[in-house]
Parts: C-alpha cells; sequence; structure tokens
C-alpha cells in the first residue's frame, strides 16, 4: 500500500474526488478502534481470543468483552470464519504490504481493508488509486455503488496494455518481443495542487 499523497497525481480542476469513507455502523466502528495500529494486526488482537495451530479460539480465562450495544467485541463470524483459520477479519493494511484485491463492498467483517494508522476503511479513491485509476477521474453514483464499480472494474493499467496490444496485433504491427511498457503517459491531467473535494452522500 502506498502512502496517500494529494498532489502525487493531478487533475486539471486542482480538486480530489472520492476520498472519503464508507461510514461503519457504529459496532463494527467500535471495533476498528480497537485494532492496534501495527503491521498484521487483526481481529485476533482482540482480548479473549488465542490461536493455536494457526485457528483461533477463545480464551476461557478472559471474559467475553462487550461492546455498549451489548453485543460481543469479537463477533461469532470472525471466529468461524474459514474454519477459524481466516486473519482477514478486521485486518489492518499495512505500507510495505500488497493488497491482495479491491473489493465491491467496504465492510471488515471478512477483508483486510482498515487504513494502516487511522480507524477506518479505505476510501472510494484509496481504492480507485490501486485499480490504478487516475484522479481526474471521477464517479457517480452513491457512495456504495462508486465502491462498486472500482472494485468491478478491470484495473487501468491492465485494460490499457491489453487494449493496446491488440490494437498492434489488429494493425499487424505486433512482434514476438513481450511489451513491457507503453509508448506514452497515461493520464494527460494537468499537474497542479489537490484539494480534497467533500461529499456528505453517505447512501
Amino acid at each position: 500500500m502506498v502512502n496517500y499523497s494529494a498532489d502525487s497525481q493531478s487533475v486539471p480542476s486542482g480538486k480530489l474526488y472520492d476520498h472519503f469513507p464508507y461510514k461503519l455502523n457504529t459496532d463494527d466502528y467500535e471495533r476498528v478502534c480497537q485494532i492496534p495500529k501495527k503491521k498484521g494486526a487483526n481481529f485476533r488482537d482482540l482480548p479473549g481470543v488465542v490461536v493455536k495451530d494457526r485457528k483461533v479460539e477463545w480464551d476461557p480465562t478472559v471474559e467475553r468483552v462487550l461492546l455498549k450495544s451489548g453485543k460481543p467485541l469479537v463477533p461469532n463470524y470472525a471466529m468461524s470464519f474459514v474454519r477459524g483459520t481466516s486473519t482477514k477479519p478486521f485486518g489492518r493494511l499495512w505500507w510495505d504490504e500488497i493488497v491482495s484485491t479491491v473489493v465491491t463492498r467496504p465492510e471488515p467483517h471478512n477483508q483486510v481493508l482498515l487504513h494502516p494508522h487511522q480507524d477506518r476503511v479505505l476510501t472510494i479513491r484509496e481504492n480507485a488509486r490501486l485499480q490504478g485509476f487516475p484522479d481526474c477521474y471521477q464517479l457517480r453514483g452513491s457512495v456504495k455503488e462508486r465502491y462498486i464499480q472500482v472494485g468491478n472494474a478491470v484495473a487501468v493499467p491492465v485494460a490499457l496494455a491489453l487494449g493496446y496490444t491488440l490494437g498492434l496485433a489488429i494493425q499487424g504491427l505486433s512482434d514476438n518481443k513481450p511489451l513491457t511498457t507503453l509508448p506514452f503517459k497515461y493520464p494527460s491531467c494537468l499537474a497542479q495542487p489537490l484539494a480534497i473535494v467533500e461529499d456528505d452522500d453517505s447512501s
């Protein structure tokens, strides 16, 4: 994961769109706030959970911690996901790690998608950057719809390379050498400092 920098890419308007996260429900937000801000952190770091032979178990010596709502801090579905062997539920990403996939549903129940240092999931723009979308590309629809658009998309650099090489092949201009670099830059956005655009559409 790359540290977010508002001026590393640019748009003609100087505005950065879609840089806000999906709003978690109160229980999940409370859980996320308890996940340590360290590499590899996830629900296994919460009180009452022990790991034996790579599988999670309840710690019989620790009373189960409850949220303000009365629901458990460590939900049953996290303990039983992939028969207790998964480290994904409520997992934090880290700066030197690769994001395994960009999902359409930004909920931390069974995915590693928490920001390394902030108590939130990745924003729409952060997901879009992972998919190679330039900052000048503005998404439309509700927050959920925009996450879905990015998650279902083919990564832009992949689509660009495929389109370019197919175009060469159709014109009979391709050879047996592998394509390692494209002969042009993308996107063609102008270099300007970015201002983050607020969007209160949390639907």
